[in-house]
């Protein structure tokens, strides 16, 4: 499975970006995907998550209602759209994917796949 995230960049806080990331390869119904974060100094940290056929959805509790996560399967892409940002969402975004037959997995660990990270960086 390969992972090709896009769409980071520069906004002021308050706008909005919309992250895809791009599926290639073998997948499975059973997989989850997931958008995690990285601030400088800081640990890698789960945003949201959702399932490849059911369209389950988990998010970061401090992040419902601006983030959201969605995906089509007909393009093999995982979108996260970002809203209201402030300058804690500066971070690099990566994109995952798990084998998860039973629930949406917030850890690192549990993803076996990742794409290469977008910066996303919000001027205040």
């Amino acid at each position: 499975v390969q992972l090709q995230a896009s769409g980071g960049g520069l906004v002021q806080a308050g706008g909005s970006l919309r992250l895809s990331c791009a599926v290639s390869g073998r997948t499975s119904s059973s997989y989850v995907m997931g958008w995690f974060r990285q601030a400088p100094g800081k640990e890698r940290e789960f945003v949201a998550g959702i399932t490849w056929s059911g369209g389950l959805t988990v998010y970061r509790d401090s992040l419902k209602g601006r983030f959201t996560i969605a995906r089509d399967n007909a393009e093999n892409t995982v979108f996260l759209q970002m809203n209201s940002l402030n300058a804690d969402d500066t971070a690099v975004y990566y994109c995952a994917a798990g084998d998860m037959p039973s629930r949406i997995f917030s850890r690192v660990y549990e993803y076996d796949y990742w794409g290469q990270g977008t910066q996303v960086t919000v001027s205040s």
